[in-house]
């Protein structure tokens, strides 16, 4: 009887009612999965999941009902809140993909001193992935927030309501992540402030020409007017994230209104704030707010404890102490008001509301693209509540340590290892991935040659990152492993056997002059003698080329997922709209192209310092994934501060760096096998080549009047290449004899022929 009651209810199951396919895209979105991880956990096509979710197919038994199970498991976590009537659209905290289809109109530009003008939108068309990054197209830029015009030029006689808020001849921007019907109210004044005095009052510059009275006459009444009455901040990347906390910008004027000191003392900078005992922070004690234990410095955070699931946290920026390092943000920190809440409200809108340097900004998209834990609803009561359950996807709230190779120098893990004092780890104990550092003598018909071409990468760590499988949980140590190239780890092999002369490319094998090639598994290029440790992108690519690999031991881990997916995703979509509001589309053609490269920040140079930012985001927050002690009291074998994040993971850095590192000298052997032509120095994602001509048409090679199957292509997409630089053969020869270096790496000085001794590592 019981197998009758079985076969009743798998009847009744399989015509159970799933919610309309966009309803399953929002919970799955919201739950912070990707469509692969769907896949892989009902064990069908990844195709199969889009295809559920776009309509086009509808699950059948058994999948059906596992799909219909997880469907109702995160409409319990996320149920959907009707919109209000009058806004048409979803309601603010329902999770919507960060990126939309369709174009939006252009904010009104204002003429004013910035002399800003109307930007561009675009189509918008999902990326496709980077293995053929010739394929991406751009989605729509999201609209750039306008510079408000000068204070002169303000209605003389606002509504005095409080806040009291104009927008003289400028639209704000919405969040990002919002949908298009609508902003959220919470953070209908855009995620940040630049707080500045001007006539004795105090105005707070928002993105869109917002201009807000401020009415507070000290810090801690300045906290709690953001909180109660500015109405910024910045709806959560995540469904199971948080929104993000409002951001004031203190101006110079606005830090003396306000007690504090101007510029740090070299004391104060030294230890990155100012002292415990300042009158302003006894003002914030005493008004019952508390500072992180970083203290008030250039990026302070001034919080209350939370209670329940309200926040009550205000971050505070302050140019003139270095917040915003001009090695990342030019000159933003000299920016009238109105121009850095621009700046600094497109970065915001794009990417995500800065948190620190672009460094500690890479590293927090992560963290808030996927949250550590997530909310689940009490059984008894039916309430939601934080708990300490991991968001699939996530690396989770607890720190893991790394395996001893990957540890760099010093840290607690090799304190087991009982290494002599002064030893230094070679190859064989340590893992060396890092980017390219390598040049060669130029051959004799290179030196007959007129140019030397550079050409460049774009966002090649971003690229690199994308689609890449990385480690999510802690290492498991295996001796003799068979390799698996999808398996994210650490393993020790002997890949000195591999000879570039001979190698695969593709499926045929090809004849090379490996002695004009860098070696692809050491960051300077030379062969390996014997045992070394490499990420799994660099021993995949070994096995790519044609040759067998054996490991003798492994760190790997089984609990794994493409973590950086969604973070690639978040500063690809940014960058592509601020390049093409630059006149930099997608759609060019190679010529038309360098042209538009040309110059292409002068043309706006407040979103030329968003691109130079959001560039330093990715770089910064892979280095970040393996900081190292700064000024703590700290001594070799003891923990430091970062060792205690979930993200400090050097597994994760070096898989991006060796992923990116292949991903070049792939295009490099494309390159040689298609044309004969040869590097003669790589640094990084910069690559050199000697040519006839000066421009990289001169170089890169074309099949049937398209670009090199798997080699180089120009265009500003991530993996795509841009023209790094031109000098001439003879320049080269004559700064390498001029320091007695043959091999000297003029990829390095490439852009503007500028070389100086510390180029020569002297």
């Amino acid at each position: 009887m019981s197998e009758l009651f079985d076969a009743v209810d798998a009847l009744v199951a399989s015509r159970a009612t799933l919610p309309p396919p966009a309803e399953r895209k929002r919970l799955r979105a919201a739950h912070g999965l990707t469509i692969d991880e769907v896949a892989g956990a009902l064990k069908v096509r990844r195709a199969t999941v889009s295809g559920w979710e776009s309509g086009k197919t509808e699950p059948r038994p058994p999948e059906r009902d596992a799909y219909a199970r997880l469907l109702d498991k995160l409409a319990e976590l996320y149920p959907a809140t009707p919109a209000p009537a009058a806004e048409g659209g979803p309601a603010p905290d329902v999770p919507v993909p960060a990126t939309f289809t369709g174009t939006v109109p252009a904010p009104t530009q204002p003429t004013g001193p910035t002399g800003t003008r109307p930007l561009s939108t675009g189509p918008a068309t999902e990326a496709a992935d980077m293995t053929a990054p010739e394929n991406t197209q751009t989605p729509a830029p999201a609209p750039v927030p306008a510079a408000a015009p000068a204070a002169a030029s303000r209605p003389a006689t606002a509504p005095r309501s409080t806040p009291t808020s104009r927008r003289p001849g400028a639209r704000k921007a919405a969040p990002a992540g919002t949908p298009a019907g609508g902003t959220d109210p919470r953070f209908e004044n855009g995620p940040l402030a630049v707080v500045d005095v001007e006539d004795g009052k105090v105005l707070a510059y928002g993105v869109g020409g917002l201009v807000l009275d401020v009415p507070a006459k000290s810090l801690p009444s300045l906290v709690e007017w953001t909180l109660k009455e500015a109405k910024l901040g910045q709806p959560k990347l995540s469904g199971p994230g948080r929104p993000a906390d409002p951001l004031l910008v203190l101006t110079q004027a606005a830090l003396e209104r306000y007690g504090l000191p101007v510029t740090l003392t070299a004391q104060e900078r030294d230890a990155g704030r100012i002292p415990e005992d300042h009158k302003v922070i006894k003002q914030l004690t005493r008004a019952d707010w508390k500072l992180t234990k970083r203290g008030f410095g250039p990026w302070a955070r001034i919080y209350r404890p939370a209670k329940g699931s309200e926040r009550q946290c205000v971050q505070l920026c302050i140019p003139s102490w270095n917040a915003l390092d001009p090695r990342f943000w030019d000159n933003a920190a000299q920016l009238p008001p109105a121009e850095l809440a621009r700046v600094l409200g497109t970065f915001a809108t794009r990417v995500m509301t800065p948190r620190g340097s672009t460094a500690v900004t890479g590293l927090e998209l992560m963290t808030a693209l996927h949250p550590p834990t997530h909310a689940v609803r009490d059984e008894e009561t039916g309430a939601l509540r934080q708990a300490d359950t991991k968001t699939p996807g996530s690396l989770g709230s607890d720190p893991v340590d790394c395996a001893p190779p990957e540890a760099p120098d010093g840290h607690p893990v090799l304190n087991a290892l009982d290494l002599p004092r002064f030893h230094v780890r070679g190859p064989s104990e340590k893992l060396f991935e890092e980017a390219y550092d390598w040049a060669r003598p130029m051959t004799d018909a290179e030196c007959t040659l007129r140019h030397l071409v550079g050409i460049d990468v774009n966002m090649a760590f971003a690229a690199g990152a994308n689609g890449l499988t990385v480690g999510l949980g802690e290492p498991t140590h295996i001796k003799n492993p068979a390799f698996d190239p999808k398996l994210p780890g650490s393993w020790l092999v002997d890949l000195s056997h591999v000879d570039l002369s001979h190698v695969k490319a593709g499926k045929e094998w090809v004849e090379l002059n490996g002695s004009l090639l860098p070696s692809p598994f050491t960051p300077k290029g030379d062969r390996p003698t014997g045992l070394a440790w490499y990420a799994t992108p660099t021993v995949a690519y070994a096995q790519e080329l044609g040759y067998d690999v054996t490991p003798t031991e492994a760190y790997v881990r089984y609990d794994n997922g493409r973590y950086l997916d969604g973070w690639y995703t978040r500063l690809r979509d940014a960058y592509l709209a601020t390049m093409a509001d630059l006149g930099v589309t997608t759609d060019l053609s190679p010529e038309d192209f360098l042209t538009a490269m040309d110059g292409y920040k002068d043309r706006d140079p407040e979103l030329g310092i968003v691109i130079t930012a959001i560039k330093a985001t990715v770089k910064g927050g892979v280095g970040k994934l393996r900081e190292r002690p700064r000024g703590e009291g700290w001594r070799p074998g003891e923990r430091w501060r970062a060792l205690e994040r979930p993200t400090w993971r050097p597994d994760i850095r070096a898989a991006v760096i060796s992923r990116t590192r292949i991903n070049l000298h792939r295009k490099i052997v494309k390159h040689a096998a298609f044309t004969g032509q040869y590097p003669i120095a790589v640094l990084s994602d910069c690559v050199v080549y000697a040519a006839n001509g000066p421009s990289p048409l001169d170089v890169l090679p074309a099949r049937d009047g398209k670009p090199l199957p798997g080699g180089f292509k120009l265009g500003v997409n991530p993996g795509l290449v841009k023209h790094e630089g031109t000098q001439s053969v003879l320049w080269g020869e004559e700064v390498r004899e001029k320091f007695d270096a043959p091999d000297l790496n003029l990829a390095r000085s490439i852009k503007d022929g500028t070389v100086s001794t510390a180029d020569n590592g002297e």
